[in-house]
């Protein structure tokens, strides 16, 4: 990234261009590794010795759990060694956890290399790079599309991931999440050097990583996250049981208001940096709560559901970009990592806290009352943001 940039050039440069690409290609590899052993990784489990309902859904989530613990130290870690240590060393774990994985003849071994897999948190340190990589004039519109690449990445995964399994065995998918960590290590060598040096911290910055400011934007994805995945509990349930879709084509309507959605998430990133106000923040949490009112009382149509699913990830997509970037303008240079490491945390704890109130609410067998929670979560979210306003970034 070259700072003698004039600060209203809003084009992106040569340098951040690659930059964005090639991590965006690294974050879509290592989410697909991931990703796509959840639609098969349940039934799997279930055939193994020892298995169990509780050891099966940690095999599933386990890995949820390490994430969150380590996305902070791991974070901090990257302000004062560098980040690509620390994402090379995130991926050569998450590879050990998923060749131990492969290898298990017993839930506990599936259990322990998803742990290991988990334990690979480079999250943080992933969207640290991107902006170190990145000048603030450009930093929402490569967050988004790093954030989109990781959806991509998560759709297909969903898609693919049984195929190949039903090809090959769930086995070979732990050992393709393997392959493409190692490939993705590669990847990283393309990277300008120049954004691989981030500025050291000479000490541990974890006070600048939770100032008033920073802990309102993690409070902000917390309930993000915490939305997105209590409505993803539910929407199985709409889709299978209210509008008769087969299990196997569910994916379709997803990805088809994906990209219906990004008639509406271009135009909040290019408003939001041509003015950087609350705004969009305002209108994309809006999109949401609209959203989640469709799904609850006009999903009886499949046209209602995917009108309400545009919206949703035409909201969805946006914040996903936008507050990350907040976070990486709103924090110091040598405490980047362990800001974005606060963040990383607070939205794993956002998808755990989602999970438990969408399975707590769909027990009822009614999905609508999970989509009345969701509109709670962003009430919630609009009177915070109506309340601390810092610095007009957020």
């Amino acid at each position: 990234m070259n700072s003698d940039e004039p600060k209203t050039n809003n084009n992106m440069l040569p340098s951040e261009r690659r930059s964005v690409t090639v991590l965006a290609l690294i974050g879509m590899l290592r989410m697909f590794g991931l990703f796509s052993l959840l639609p098969v990784l349940a039934l799997y489990a279930a055939g193994l010795s020892d298995a169990s309902p509780l050891l099966i859904g940690l095999a599933v989530g386990g890995y949820g759990l390490t994430q969150a613990s380590l996305q902070i130290p791991l974070g901090a870690l990257s302000d004062r060694v560098g980040r690509v240590p620390v994402i090379v060393g995130g991926l050569l774990v998450f590879a050990a956890g998923s060749i131990l994985a492969a290898s298990a003849e017993s839930i506990y071994g599936v259990i322990a290399g998803r742990l290991m897999q988990g334990a690979g948190a480079i999250s943080a340190t992933l969207s640290a790079l991107v902006a170190d990589a990145t000048r603030p004039a450009v930093r929402t519109r490569s967050m988004a599309i790093f954030g989109i690449g990781v959806g991509f990445a998560f759709l297909l995964a969903m898609v693919v991931g049984p195929y190949i399994a039903a090809a090959l065995g769930v086995r070979a998918l732990f050992v393709l999440s393997a392959v493409v960590a190692a490939l993705a290590i590669l990847m990283l060598m393309a990277v300008p050097a120049e954004a691989r040096h981030n500025t050291r911290a000479q000490s541990w910055e974890f006070r600048q990583a939770i100032t008033p400011e920073l802990l309102k934007l993690d409070f902000f994805v917390f309930l993000l996250h915490a939305i997105l995945t209590a409505s993803f509990v539910a929407l199985p349930f709409l889709l299978a049981g209210r509008l008769e879709l087969p299990i196997t084509e569910h994916w379709t309507i997803y990805v088809g208001a994906m990209l219906v959605s990004l008639l509406g998430t271009v135009p909040l990133i290019l408003r939001d940096e041509r003015q950087g106000k609350s705004s969009t923040i305002v209108t994309a949490v809006l999109l949401l709560l609209v959203a989640e009112l469709l799904l609850a009382f006009a999903g009886f149509s499949m046209s209602g559901v995917f009108i309400a699913l545009a919206l949703f990830f035409a909201g969805f997509n946006f914040l996903e970009a936008a507050l990350p970037s907040r976070v990486s303008i709103l924090a110091s240079d040598t405490a980047r990592g362990a800001s974005l490491g606060v963040f990383s945390s607070s939205q794993f704890l956002g998808a755990f806290v989602g999970g438990v109130v969408g399975g707590r609410f769909i027990a009822g067998g009614d999905p609508s009352l999970v989509f009345l929670i969701c509109v709670m979560f962003a009430l919630i979210w609009l009177g915070v943001q109506g309340l601390i306003r810092p610095k007009s970034l957020a």
